[in-house]
């Protein structure tokens, strides 16, 4: 990577993944296999969780999560509207409705008055869903202590959250369950793939089996199918690639970090002509931020995006409509819901390179680009 051609994302695979990766092909066994059991318990330990199901990707495992939860016709799901799409999106393929709470305008994850304030005009949630984005966690204490309250399971969006924590414990272990995405950009990859981590037994089970097919776990090999289900299996090649990222995320999160505390320093304080300046990612006391991205508000986002492209910085928009305003959730009951604070973020958050791979050339050119612009404006 050069100083004039500073990407937003560089995935990195190592040459130990490489071999891994020959090695199961050069044992013919691509598919799902001791590989991928060996990940998905690797993985699950990471997170503090007892049991983990490896999947195609993130949105198979919110879906087939979901699905072991038994969410059905009927039922209501709260969660975010400031998210990828996909969060919303497996509630209503596993058959139930999403229904939207606004965000902390600090954090960008649920408000938990918000969320409180939906439970109590509503009869028909089972679950709540919060979204740990950006690398930072959802107010974990105060979700569940909503859940406990109202009798609801608690799913964890952690797809971009590996290895962020909230007083030294991870997510993937504060809900019911919690999923996971190994998409390229993410903090570690497996090319595609994701996965579910639970602690509680029955639900690693029904998960394993929607993914299979609806197999019985004891099962597998056979033809016995005990229920309907899809083919959301992970390869032993895409396992294989995350055992060797599961190995150097520490090393990768502690980049990110390092890179998001000079942002940090250096860009504390910038701000025009007329007194408009940036917001950095707030931290709140305890929370372990892991930065998937480094995420900024500025009032006029396109024309810092415009000035950054000019001196060759990439930069990204991390969602420019909130879920609840897709053309897909015209007909959702909470389409036409007020949740300002989600609609807001939506028009003034960039995102900065924070990946591993950036060099100290490529902080300081980001840096440089982003108070060049507000000393010009």
């Amino acid at each position: 990577m050069t100083g004039d051609d500073i990407s937003i994302a560089d995935p990195e695979v190592s040459q130990d993944a490489i071999d891994r990766v020959q090695s199961i092909l050069e044992s013919g066994q691509l598919a799902d296999g001791p590989e991928v059991r060996t990940f998905e318990d690797e993985f699950a330990a990471y997170c503090g969780a007892d049991h983990g199901v490896a999947t195609s990707n993130g949105t198979t495992a919110l879906h087939a999560a979901l699905e072991a939860f038994g969410v059905e016709e009927g039922d209501a799901v709260v969660t975010s509207p400031f998210s990828f799409v996909a969060s919303a999106n497996a509630i209503r393929l596993a058959g139930g409705t999403p229904v939207f709470a606004d965000i902390d305008p600090e954090t960008y994850t649920l408000d938990p008055s918000s969320v409180e304030r939906v439970l109590d005009r509503r009869n028909d949630i089972v679950g709540i869903m919060p979204v740990h984005l950006y690398g930072l966690a959802a107010p974990m204490d105060e979700l569940g202590a909503l859940a406990d309250e109202y009798e609801l399971f608690v799913l964890e969006d952690a797809c971009q959250a590996h290895g962020a924590a909230i007083d030294g414990q991870r997510v993937g272990s504060f809900g019911d369950a919690a999923c996971f995405s190994f998409y390229p950009t993410k903090n570690m990859t497996t090319g595609e793939g994701g996965t579910i981590t639970t602690s509680d037994e029955g639900v690693a089970e029904r998960a394993a089996s929607y993914i299979n097919h609806g197999r019985a776990e004891t099962s597998h090999g056979s033809y016995e199918h005990v229920d309907l289900g899809h083919n959301y299996r992970m390869t032993s090649l895409a396992a294989a690639i995350g055992r060797t990222q599961l190995e150097r995320l520490p090393e990768f999160n502690e980049a990110r970090r390092e890179n998001a505390r000079y942002y940090d320093e250096q860009l504390a304080g910038p701000e025009t002509d007329d007194g408009v300046g940036l917001e950095t990612p707030a931290v709140p006391q305890g929370y372990r931020h892991v930065y998937h991205q480094y995420t900024i508000r500025v009032d006029d986002r396109e024309a810092l995006r415009e000035s950054l492209a000019d001196r060759g910085v990439g930069s990204g928009v991390y969602y420019p409509t909130p879920i609840h305003r897709q053309p897909a959730y015209e007909t959702v009951s909470t389409a036409a819901a007020d949740l300002p604070r989600s609609e807001r973020a939506a028009e003034e958050a960039v995102s900065l390179p924070v990946h591993p791979n950036l060099t100290a050339d490529d902080r300081r050119t980001v840096v440089e680009a982003v108070t060049d612009y507000f000393n010009s404006t």
